[in-house]
């Protein structure tokens, strides 16, 4: 294996891992700006008060995304070791 093959490699996992990623942190992002506008409108400073909306909004994200994301996975692994000989010699 030469530096050009583990460094294409490592960019494909990092941006599958990005892309598996990216739904549920912009999420948890919109969420939290949301439920910290909220706290600053009501001046509630309540730390746990934006647990639970998180928590909720991530959860579903998974349940919603998780067959995209498992198929994505799969696809990945299937190319992956298709390319192993070529990676091998």
């Amino acid at each position: 294996m030469n530096v050009q093959t583990a460094i294409d490699l490592t960019h494909n996992a990092l941006v599958m891992a990005l892309i598996l990623t990216l739904p549920v942190l912009v999420v948890s992002l919109v969420i939290g700006v949301l439920v910290s506008l909220f706290q600053a409108v009501t001046q509630i400073n309540e730390t746990t008060l934006s647990f639970l909306p998180k928590v909720a909004g991530v959860v579903g994200v998974l349940l919603v995304l998780m067959p995209w994301m498992v198929r994505q996975l799969i696809d990945y692994t299937a190319a992956l070791f298709r390319g192993l000989p070529g990676v091998v010699r």
